[in-house]
């Protein structure tokens, strides 16, 4: 039955999808041809902050570190050594054999241009973020150059790996001027260091990419094994499946954990589940910033974490390599650690707790969510054991996340990714510094994030990480449930590893 379905689906999809591609594909004529449901209108970092558009820019353009997926140790890539002058100054020495896809070779005014642009308040710049945290940049030499901070900021080495990729200096004049008169960056040519150059763009359909021959030695991402790399947009996840199944896609993702176990059990493709670094958390309002919320009770707290079955909904719902989490980060994270306290599943001890806190018969509340309702239809199961009846507003991302920003959702379960960043900064301390999604506002914790977040002494960081970290869970301010997981489908002919942080890296893939 399994086999009868998917080969319909597939037969079904076959006209729509090779009249949208070659049949060709893969191995045999040495391109991996990979899709998502998502169009790309611009192919360039900085001005298109798609996942796809992430995983494209690691391809064709370098940074001035690299974090190995495995050790997560930085590691010099267009650098080829840097220090901490103080903790608001950064020294960077070059690599002298490095040229960008055009044939230019690399030098200092092109990393200092690149910095100065995108750190500029008009830049247009779409994740302000990852660039807002540097004040300027100035050459020191042809191949060294100085990187100033607008205050300490130790994460600087993860975003330094990752987000910001190197243009050559001369290339911001060259975007054409909008209807206003004002340059559009995101019209510059696509041209970077990368192991992989951009040669083919066509808005809203696909970007093709293929192997920099001219790439430099040494470096840590390797040397791309694939000779072309083509990404396609293919808007119906049911085609994507279809188009791996007949050969004309070599790689998909996303794929729903149900179609997941069923096309591992007819073979021919390898399926994998892989952790990511999304997690899911409940968040209850100890700040009582909703006002008389049973939530601002510790004990309330208390029952809701051990009346859920987290270990439950990981193993059968998530499936796969999740897993219960009991920290308020993902454990790769930079400072983030599971030595917090820890609440198990214990439906009486939740009961008596929940008595204690002066409901002995329960009481209604609403919880709030956006994403995969049955997780949290599962949690209401839960909760309606020790007399809880919680009534689910399942709502969409945007209006959620406004209500919560407004104090208005004292009991909500969310997700969050952290930008692939891995760094405790990322996630615990944007939730429990006073900001808008603190529903928690524990001065102690405020400060010792604000230490953690400012200080380069990797012990000192990791000292105050762990002393924010376990009141947050003594506090109970958020429940930690589970990490998320990603279904991933490929050709038997690939050889390819996921990684956490949900950035394919196709340059150490291979074919068998």
């Amino acid at each position: 039955m399994i086999r009868k379905t998917f080969l319909s689906a597939a037969l079904a999809a076959t006209a729509i999808s090779f009249a949208a591609a070659p049949v060709m594909a893969g191995k045999s004529d040495d391109t991996l041809n990979w899709s998502t449901t998502r169009e790309i209108d611009v192919a360039l970092p900085y001005y298109n902050n798609t996942r796809e558009l992430v995983v494209i820019g690691r391809h064709a353009w370098d940074n001035l570190l690299y974090r190995d997926t495995k050790t997560f140790e930085y590691k010099p890539l267009l650098a080829k050594s840097y220090k901490w002058v103080d903790n608001v100054t950064m020294d960077f020495v070059l690599r002298e054999d490095v040229k960008f896809h055009n044939g230019q070779a690399m030098t200092a005014d092109d990393v200092v241009a690149t910095l100065n642009h995108v750190s500029s308040p008009d830049s247009g710049v779409l994740t302000k973020k990852n660039v807002s945290w540097m004040k300027s940049a100035e050459k020191t030499g042809k191949y060294s150059l100085r990187l100033h901070l607008k205050k300490p900021f130790p994460a600087a080495l993860e975003f330094l790996s990752g987000p910001l990729a190197i243009f050559p200096a001369n290339i911001w004049a060259t975007a054409k001027k909008d209807a206003a008169g004002k340059p559009d960056y995101g019209t510059v040519a696509p041209i970077g260091t990368g192991p992989y150059k951009i040669t083919k763009t066509t808005p809203g359909v696909g970007v093709t990419m293929e192997t920099n021959k001219d790439y430099m030695s040494g470096s840590p991402k390797g040397k791309a094994s694939i000779g072309k790399i083509v990404f396609r947009t293919v808007s119906d996840p049911e085609a994507q499946v279809a188009e791996l199944l007949t050969g004309s896609l070599d790689w998909i993702w996303d794929i729903p954990k149900d179609k997941a176990e069923e096309m591992k059990a007819m073979g021919g493709t390898t399926i994998v589940n892989a952790p990511t670094m999304r997690i899911s958390y409940i968040a209850m309002d100890r700040a009582d910033r909703a006002k008389g919320t049973p939530f601002a009770k510790k004990l309330v707290r208390q029952a809701v974490a051990h009346a859920i079955d987290r270990e439950a909904i990981a193993t059968q719902l998530v499936g796969g390599s999740s897993k219960v989490i009991h920290s308020a980060c993902f454990p790769t994270q930079f400072g983030c650690t599971q030595d917090v306290p820890q609440y198990g599943y214990n439906p009486g001890m939740a009961k008596k707790l929940l008595a204690k806190a002066g409901y002995p018969d329960g009481f209604e509340t609403e919880i709030y969510a956006y994403r995969q309702r049955e997780y949290t239809e599962a949690v209401i199961g839960y909760l309606k054991k020790i007399g809880i009846k919680a009534n689910l507003k399942f709502q969409q991302y945007k209006a959620l996340r406004g209500k919560v920003w407004e104090g208005q959702a004292p009991f909500h379960q969310m997700t969050w990714g952290s930008y692939s960043i891995n760094d405790a900064s990322a996630i615990t301390s944007h939730f429990f510094t006073h900001g808008k999604d603190d529903y928690c506002r524990d001065d102690d914790v405020k400060g010792w994030l604000d230490t953690a977040d400012t200080s380069t002494d990797s012990a000192v960081r990791k000292d105050n990480y762990h002393r924010a970290l376990s009141r947050i869970q003594e506090n109970l301010c958020w429940l930690p449930m589970f990490t998320y997981t990603k279904n991933y489908g490929f050709t038997k002919d690939l050889n390819f590893t996921p990684t956490a942080d949900e950035i394919p890296r196709f340059f150490t893939a291979s074919w068998k």
